[in-house]
Formats: C-alpha cells, structure tokens, sequence
C-alpha cells in the first residue's frame, strides 16, 4: 500500500505552495494566529497558525477594515497558510522551535517548562513576523475533575449540519446575531465554581478559521474561558474530508491521555451524535467520566439538525453507574445536576 498522502491532500499543498508564492510576491507578510493552550506540570500543548497577511493590515486603518470584515462570517474563512513555517515559542523561561505543517499550523508539546499552575502567558514568532501573545490554561497535577462542552447547538445557536443553514450562520451572519442557548454560561460557571481550578475544552467540529469569532463569542455571553479543539475542514492524507465525529472522539482519547487523572463532565446536546460519542467513551473509560448532560433540541432544531422531528437514536451503551441528565437548556442541566454535583 501507498504511503503517499491521499491526492486531495497532495493538490491542497500544491496549491498552497503556489498561492502562498504569489502573495508573497505582492508583499503579503507573515503572521501568527495563536488558539489558547493547556497543559499541566509536564507538558504546554502550543496550538495556532502561520498566515500570510498585507501589509496594509499593519496600519489603523487595515486593523479597522480587518476588524469590520472579520465580523462577517465569510472573513474567518479566507486566509492563505504559511506552508512548513518555521517558528518560535517563548513560555517563561522556556524557547523551542518548530515547523508548521501543510496548512500552516502549529501543534508542538512544550516540555519541562517552569510555570505554575493557572492561566500564563507566552508568545510565538516566525522569522519574518512579529510576537504575539497566547494564553495557557496549566492545569494543577491535583486536579481532579473537568468539563468537556460541545459549542454547535450546545453553547451557541447553528442548526449544524443542514447544508444551506450552516452555511447561512457560518459565512453571511454578523457574529451580533449568533445567539447563545440561554442558561448555559450560568450552568458552566456554576460547576466550574465547585470545582476550583478545574478546565474546561470546548470540542467541536468547526473550523479553526471561527477561532477568533467563537473567542469573542464566549467574551461577549460570559462563559468561562477554556481551550478549544477544533479541526480543518480540509482533506486528510487519507480521504477528501475529516470526519466530525472521530475528530471528537481522538480528542476524548487525548484529552483521557493528557490527563490520566481527570473525571471529565461530558457536555453536548442530542441533535446529532453527542449521546453516541460521549456514551461510547464512557463505555470505554469509565474512570474518566463523571456524568453526561445533554441539552434536549426543540422539534424544530432537531429538523433543522437532522430532518426528523425527534433525536437521532442513540445505539451505543454507557455504564449505568454513569448518570444522563437531560434538559433543554442550560438552567433545566443546572437544576437537575445540582443536587449530583452537591454530593460528589
């Protein structure tokens, strides 16, 4: 068998090379995006991406025009990679450097670091391009409990996946009127309040591109900061597309890996294959999940989400001793978890 990447993913990279030439030749200049990172006493896990961007976004008026457009869905998804980058990382006292990958993106664990538990700072460069600051969330080797949250349907309004609706939301909508699902920031906070200093992932199967856009998304409705997972919605080395629902079950799996020794509260909602994913890992590391909650889409949603009135039936098995609690918003998830996160 071929050890070639898949054809979609050698065209993506020609193109990407060329492109990328192009706009160099015009001027275009690098420049970093960084994601949040996590980590805990061992490991930073750095996440973000090279870009090439004009120079004319240097200037306050660019930085207005940047500002304005970015607020228009289509904006977070026209961007031009910086192929095989190379890059460098300053984490206190730490400095390591790397290379992005095919679609300009950084992915590199920062090792024997010496930062504290808590939100810490650092930043990233390239050769030709300015620092810019990230955050780090380093989780306490103590730690015992965290909160995984889903983002589409679940924290913020999308009627993911029909094909026209998504697109509509993601591309044309200014981010004022994406909508969050009421209660739900009030009902993260308050786990997060009884569980001082435990993390909470954002997982979900949108594009790196809506980072910044879901960044101030979260800022402007209050909910708690934490780092998100997201994914490329280009080709892979073995297929035309990734695959949503095994991008958030490899991330279960390593967040499971990166964190041994942490119960995790599994958020989602019942439009598409949360129950499935979440029941499934359950099954698989018991040890790794406190319990399930499960925001309940309206009739309509779950027509916009799937084409059927009523919720996808869920076909995998969890242990019984691992709770579900569903509500349809995050007040009803607040009620019915209070007196399960009272005793435990």
């Amino acid at each position: 068998m071929s050890k070639r990447p898949f054809i979609a993913a050698r065209w993506e990279l020609f193109v990407d090379r060329r492109v990328e030439r192009l706009f160099r030749l015009l001027g275009w200049q690098e420049r970093v995006i960084p994601y949040t990172a996590y980590g805990d006493d061992t490991f930073v896990r750095v996440l973000g991406r090279v870009v090439l961007s004009p120079t004319f976004d240097d200037t306050q008026l660019g930085k207005a025009a940047e500002e304005f457009l970015r607020r228009r869905g289509w904006r977070n998804f026209l961007t031009t990679p910086c192929v095989h980058a190379r890059y460098e990382i300053h984490l206190g006292d730490t400095v390591v450097t790397g290379t992005s990958d095919r679609g300009g993106y950084i992915d590199h664990r920062v090792r024997d670091h010496d930062l504290a538990p808590g939100w810490r700072d650092g930043t990233v460069e390239t050769t030709s391009s300015e620092p810019v600051g990230f955050e780090a969330q380093i989780v306490d080797a103590d730690q015992r409990f965290g909160v995984v949250s889903d983002i589409d349907d679940t924290i913020l309004t999308t009627m993911v996946p029909r094909l026209f609706i998504s697109a509509w939301n993601s591309f044309f909508r200014r981010e004022e009127a994406r909508q969050a699902v009421p209660g739900m920031a009030v009902f993260l906070d308050d786990v997060l309040a009884r569980r001082p200093g435990a993390p909470v992932f954002y997982l979900s199967t949108g594009a790196w591109n809506t980072h910044g856009f879901l960044t101030r998304f979260m800022r402007r409705h209050r909910y708690p900061r934490g780092a998100m997972l997201l994914t490329d919605w280009g080709p892979t080395n073995t297929g035309w597309f990734r695959s949503g629902p095994e991008h958030k079950r490899g991330a279960l799996l390593q967040l499971s890996i990166d964190y041994p020794h942490i119960s995790w509260l599994l958020v989602g909602d019942d439009g598409q294959h949360d129950p499935d994913i979440y029941g499934d890992f359950a099954a698989s590391h018991p040890d790794h999940v406190t319990a399930i909650a499960i925001r309940q889409l309206t009739p309509a949603e779950q027509f916009l989400a799937h084409g059927t009135m009523e919720p996808l039936e869920v076909s995998s098995e969890h242990p019984r001793d691992i709770p579900v609690f569903r509500a349809p918003d995050g007040r009803g998830l607040r009620r019915v978890l209070d007196r399960y996160l009272s005793r435990n």
